[in-house]
């Protein structure tokens, strides 16, 4: 069988650390390369893993003005499949140009977060009339968890299958002999934006003094956090921006807690990426994260009184912090990257041949 063609709608840019980006160039790199044969974009430097990868066509982009190049690549390019379409003006173009063209190929869309994007202030409303236009206008439509299937049924009444989001499992991994900290040490990773509720991370160091609290990430609410701190003199937060994988490696390792209070998401990578380092996670139960189970591998609070005393209870016991972090390190295989890799290999295959089967009527 000659190699499914694949044109993934991302940028394999080393430097971009944007979730989803990352997430498409973790499954390029593992896709077969004698049964599929991969293109995606690209501005700078290309992560080596993609660019030493057989059987893939790495498009250069201009800096500027990339709309008319990348559309000219859905319309003209011989892929099969296109696949991780985006919210952009070339998808917008090529979805209105595709029946006049007669453009038979499959287009893979993906939903990551909850559909009731109206109800969250912080995400302007031309950006949802060009997610409307362009992914919910996909062939196929895959939620990253059974909630934000059931969201996007609930507010648009379009079906989706489900795949989960991944972790690389081999990468971050728990660092169970390294010497204990001195004083607990509670991890928060995301976006500083209104509902990841990073505020209460600030609001948990002043309850717990004993206790410190490390902050990965940037964004609205950054310099307003940072003000606080200082204002409040809370010697027990330490903001410490964006930082690479690396890095972001040995931050999960180095901490015994992850507090994670966001009430609107849909499947937070971080998430994985904390309980495959071992650590015990605390979030929320609004968006019903698989990747947490109850009781098992950390604690699903409602409330944020429930929420702090729940990390009141991790950090007075250190026995139950690893009997949880053990149990998170174990659920978080069941999504190693390769296992979900797998998923979308036979998804693409299916598409193919009911695309080629459909051709041949």
């Amino acid at each position: 069988m000659k190699p499914v063609r694949i044109l993934v709608d991302s940028f394999a840019d080393a430097s971009l650390t944007n979730a989803q980006m990352s997430n498409a160039r973790e499954i390029i790199r593992r896709l077969d390369p004698t049964r599929f044969h991969v293109g995606v974009f690209h501005v700078e430097t290309p992560d080596p893993r993609i660019g030493e990868r057989p059987n893939t066509k790495l498009i250069r982009l201009p800096r500027r003005r990339q709309t008319v190049r990348i559309l000219q690549e859905f319309l003209l390019g011989r892929h099969e499949i296109l696949f991780y379409l985006k919210s952009s003006p070339a998808s917008r173009l090529y979805l209105q140009l595709r029946q006049r063209w007669r453009d038979s190929r499959v287009v893979v869309g993906t939903i990551e977060s909850q559909s009731d994007l109206r109800n969250e202030p912080t995400v302007n409303p031309e950006a949802i009339r060009l997610w409307e236009q362009t992914i919910l206008r996909s062939d196929f439509l895959f939620s990253n968890s059974q909630a934000v299937k059931r969201s996007l049924a609930k507010e648009y009444g379009l079906p989706s299958e489900v795949v989960p989001t991944g972790v690389d499992t081999k990468f971050f991994t728990p660092a169970w002999d390294r010497p204990p900290n001195l004083r607990p040490r509670v991890l928060f990773v995301g976006s500083l934006r209104p509902f990841k509720q990073p505020h209460l991370l600030l609001d948990a160091a002043a309850k717990f003094p004993q206790a410190d609290f490390v902050l990965i990430g940037d964004g609205l609410l950054g310099n307003k956090l940072r003000t606080r701190a200082s204002e409040e003199k809370l010697a027990n937060v330490s903001l410490l921006g964006p930082t690479g994988e690396t890095n972001l490696r040995r931050q999960y390792q180095n901490a015994d807690v992850f507090l994670f209070p966001s009430t609107w998401e849909g499947s937070p990578k971080v998430i994985l990426e904390a309980a495959a380092s071992g650590l015990p996670v605390i979030a929320r139960s609004h968006y019903e994260p698989e990747t947490v189970i109850d009781r098992q591998t950390g604690y699903l609070v409602g409330s944020d009184e429930e929420l702090f005393a729940r990390l009141e209870q991790l950090l007075q016991h250190p026995d139950l912090r690893r009997s949880l972090g053990q149990g998170g390190r174990r659920h978080s295989e069941r999504f190693d990257w390769d296992v979900i890799t797998q998923q979308w290999e036979g998804i693409f295959l299916r598409l193919w041949l009911q695309q080629t089967g459909d051709r041949a009527a």
